[in-house]
């Protein structure tokens, strides 16, 4: 009898229809079954001796929830026997006509959770606090979609099981040591981290969108040319990096997906139509490895008024110093088309970026500097400086591609300005292991319009929010603190005026934090209005509010 080793978790929903993702423990026929009468069912299919399935839900309500079922053969095996949770439900959309709330809840970089009666070292987790609040009260509001922006699971960081379990498979001494070396490992991460009771139960009825970051793969993940080169020389890295990207594939980046995308997708196809579809996904990996731009992770979500863009800011990168981008030209282009397509026809954008884009000043100006550096303009000794710098301090976010932070500025200038510009611009990111509101500006004349006007109509903010489970080192609360400073914003110039940097096209201000703990951001977006509230896990379980502001007031 097949049984159920992973999920459910509900991925896509919108009015009509939904997906929902499990793993089995053999072949089988994976079916939902909803107490209102829709439902969906569909095979398994196989990669590396695993067993998944994506079930399309169809017939759903608008506006409605109703809860669901999974049966696997027939036999039902969700929820699990003597649950203390409350039913797992899909909770439909309503019209945008009907004046649906949206509301978004998202953090990153969530380290796995430690059994349940061993000691927390990085204290409580936001998922599981979120989880204990919605099911002690299932009538409460609840995120419409939790966004999980990178480092679902750390290959490169794994926890003492993980490493016993290493240990006795093929041991510690050879390379990559104590960190994931191929795609059976990848999947002990994945059960580590959605096993967890109160994480499972909380990914079985509320929606998410997923994007990956450099952990999912490995720290610092494809910082430049150099480090590329060097982590090539390896024995063990190509087959990290083909059971990384395959493993978020099968785990992520398919839930991601609408019906109709799945429905179109030649890769999906060929693996759920392969007796075994490992050599199918693997030679995708490959050509991802070899072409990143013949692979689009990026995607789209519109929720009623409200579009997300869930953008690639790792594997997308063109790291040649000389046409050093955060996104190679397809993929600049595919997201100037989303933010661009049907002006008017949404009133807040979300710009879901793993990586921030406006840092704290002298983060920014530090990163800059370093881009010039390597690139050449102080000469080869400095350039040689530079690249050791930029892997020792972590130097490779927006601001470590000059290029593309100033096209993403014009681009939010762009879509934010005119009558049909939304009320808000929101560039949602982690990765930093702390939170912060910044709001940004543009200098007086530095539209293009011809109306000469002092920037977007919108409200641009750049809203950071991690860790969601981690630890928080000393370094990261002083050296964040000290980057706001008005005596780091004087160090920063100083390295500008070193690098020979130009001013950055659009000035920006922290508006709130910065904040230190494990923690999750929600936005309430209703209409032209945006309302933010920061919430921290605290020791007896609970989210407390830190923060809430309204954006566009």
């Amino acid at each position: 009898m097949a049984g159920l080793r992973l999920g459910p978790l509900l991925r896509y929903a919108d009015g009509s229809s939904a997906t929902v993702w499990v793993e089995a423990s053999r072949p089988c026929a994976a079916e939902v079954r909803c107490a209102d009468g829709a439902g969906g069912a569909a095979r398994t299919f196989q990669v590396a001796g695993h067993h998944y399935a994506l079930v399309p839900v169809t017939g759903l309500t608008a506006g409605t929830a109703t809860a669901y079922e999974v049966l696997l053969d027939g036999t039902r095996v969700w929820p699990l026997p003597d649950s203390r949770f409350p039913p797992s439900e899909i909770h439909a959309p309503a019209a945008e006509d009907d004046g649906h709330v949206v509301r978004v809840s998202f953090g990153s970089c969530r380290w796995a959770a430690p059994a349940a009666d061993a000691h927390d070292p990085v204290g409580p987790d936001a998922l599981d606090s979120l989880a204990a609040r919605l099911a002690a009260d299932p009538g409460r509001e609840r995120p419409d979609v939790l966004l999980l922006l990178g480092d679902q699971v750390y290959a490169d960081e794994v926890s003492d099981a993980t490493r016993e379990r290493i240990a006795a498979r093929r041991g510690l001494t050879d390379p990559p040591g104590a960190e994931v070396a191929d795609f059976e490992e990848y999947t002990w991460l994945y059960y580590e981290s959605w096993l967890d009771p109160e994480v499972r139960w909380l990914l079985s009825t509320v929606p998410s969108c997923m994007v990956f970051d450099d952990h999912d793969v490995i720290d610092d993940w494809n910082t430049s040319a150099a480090w590329l080169a060097d982590v090539r020389a390896t024995p063990w890295w190509h087959e990290r990096l083909l059971s990384g990207l395959m493993s978020y594939w099968v785990h992520q980046h398919l839930g991601n997906l609408a019906p109709a995308e799945l429905a179109a997708d030649p890769v999906y196809a060929a693996v759920r139509a392969a007796p075994d579809g490992t050599d199918v996904l693997r030679a995708f990996a490959c050509r991802a490895d070899a072409d990143p731009a013949s692979v689009r992770w990026s995607y789209r979500r519109d929720f009623g008024r409200v579009r997300l863009l869930m953008v690639d800011t790792r594997a997308a990168r063109v790291l040649a110093e000389d046409e050093r981008a955060m996104l190679n030209p397809g993929e600049a282009e595919w997201l100037r088309d989303q933010v661009l397509d049907d002006p008017g026809s949404y009133d807040h954008l979300l710009i879901g970026t793993s990586l921030p884009w406006l840092l704290p000043h002298l983060v920014h100006d530090a990163e800059e500097w370093d881009a010039a550096l390597c690139r050449g303009e102080r000469g080869a000794r400095w350039a040689r400086f530079g690249e050791k710098l930029r892997r020792a301090a972590d130097l490779e976010h927006w601001a470590a591609f000059p290029t593309s932070f100033t096209a993403l500025a014009e681009l939010i200038a762009e879509a934010g300005t005119g009558s049909s510009a939304p009320a808000s611009v929101l560039v949602l990111s982690g990765d930093v292991h702390h939170a912060y509101v910044a709001e940004a500006r543009w200098p007086e004349g530095s539209r293009s319009d011809a109306d000469g006007g002092t920037g977007p109509d919108a409200r641009v903010f750049q809203l950071t929010c991690s860790p969601v489970h981690n630890s928080i080192p000393l370094s990261i609360r002083v050296g964040f603190r000290f980057g706001w400073s008005a005596l780091a914003r004087a160090l920063g110039r100083r390295f500008r005026r070193h690098g020979h940097c130009p001013r950055p096209p659009v000035n920006w201000r922290r508006t709130g934090g910065p904040w230190f703990g494990n923690q999750l951001m929600s936005l309430t977006l209703h209409g032209r209005s945006a309302r933010l509230r920061l919430e921290q896990a605290r020791g007896n379980g609970v989210l407390a509010t830190v923060k809430e502001s309204d954006l566009t007031p």
